[in-house]
């Protein structure tokens, strides 16, 4: 258990405490739940009827709820921001490894930086350099000539294959596989003949990577992630795709080769994204979004049928599949009227 004090989350936060900077806190918890040695948060302001009930040490709000709230208070621009700032103070998540297991197998070429710690059955081929504060986890492979900068972490059983690039800072969960082969192959009368995949992957800093994602390899020049991107578990990122700064992409959602996303792109689960297309910067595409084409403009975008009960969800389905009928009775209504009009 880690404590700090309140004066100190002020400080991390960058708020202005209004109560006892001494008193200490463990976790963040939430408003209904949080009692003596929690801290917590107000993001919405529909429940600030409820600040006066909070049993919390401390409570993070914006100046407007300060005076609702009967404990020591925060007061901060941003309360989700500040929770996510605190909870990382706080957090006590252990390392995906500690020093350098003896099972681990490291070429005699690799280069190794400061404070490297490098788990259980690692693999670690020649020619990698992994920078300091790098952690490895148990059963990770990381293939000929990659390259891990520093402070990047990698949990168990990661895969990084042969001359992929990461960068500075990033987090990479379990079973997560980046530069295997993409999906690349030339028809010659109905036989397949693979195309070797001969670009890599370049990953940026601060990139955090889900569990069970999958990155493929360019099939000549590389596939993108550019710094600061989030990109949720269960991915596929085919060949070749290029991913702008500070996207999100939630989990599910599959991308097909040569893809380009903007800037700041905000992608929702299980979405399935056509190849060889561009995303503006600015988009975001809420879950179960099918993009066929390019999207040119910035702004929100949907696809598909919500959710509705089967019997409704039947009438809608019919009338969508009798539009084509539909449009061809009206545009023989329309030519009625025209011949109607001019007679």
């Amino acid at each position: 258990m880690k404590n700090l004090t309140l004066a100190e989350l002020a400080t991390i936060t960058g708020g202005e405490l209004h109560g006892d900077g001494t008193v200490t806190v463990s976790a963040v918890a939430p408003m209904d739940k949080a009692q003596e040695g929690n801290i917590t948060f107000l993001s919405n302001v529909k429940y600030s009827k409820h600040l006066g009930d909070c049993k919390a040490s401390a409570i993070m709000v914006k100046e407007s709820e300060r005076e609702l709230c009967k404990t020591n208070v925060i007061v901060v621009s941003d309360p989700y921001v500040a929770f996510a700032k605190v909870a990382q103070a706080l957090d006590t998540t252990p390392a995906p490894a500690a020093a350098i297991a003896d099972s681990a197998s490291i070429s005699s070429d690799a280069t190794i930086g400061q404070n490297v710690s490098i788990g259980a059955n690692a693999v670690i081929e020649s020619g990698v350099v992994l920078g300091d504060d790098v952690i490895i986890g148990a059963g990770c492979f990381i293939g000929k000539n990659a390259n891990i900068g520093t402070g990047t972490k990698l949990w168990a059983n990661v895969s990084v294959y042969h001359e992929v690039v990461i960068g500075d800072a990033c987090l990479i969960q379990s079973s997560t596989v980046i530069g295997s082969d993409g999906f690349g192959y030339a028809n010659e009368k109905g036989e397949w003949v693979k195309i070797p995949q001969v670009g890599s992957v370049r990953i940026g800093n601060r990139v955090e990577i889900g569990a069970c994602t999958t990155i493929d390899r360019g099939a000549l020049d590389d596939t993108i992630i550019e710094d600061n991107v989030i990109l949720d578990n269960q991915l596929q990122i085919a060949h070749n795709v290029h991913i702008g700064y500070g996207s999100a992409i939630a989990g599910g959602t599959i991308i097909a080769g040569s893809t380009t996303i903007g800037k700041y792109c905000i992608i929702g689960g299980g979405c399935v994204i056509n190849g060889h297309i561009e995303i503006v910067g600015g988009v975001t595409i809420t879950g179960m979004g099918m993009v066929m084409r390019s999207i040119t403009e910035k702004g929100m975008y949907s696809s598909g049928i919500p959710l509705q009960p089967n019997k409704d969800w039947r009438k809608t389905a019919t009338r969508v599949h009798r539009i084509d009928e539909m449009n061809k009775r009206l545009k023989t209504v329309e030519k009625l009227i025209e011949k109607s009009a001019e007679s």
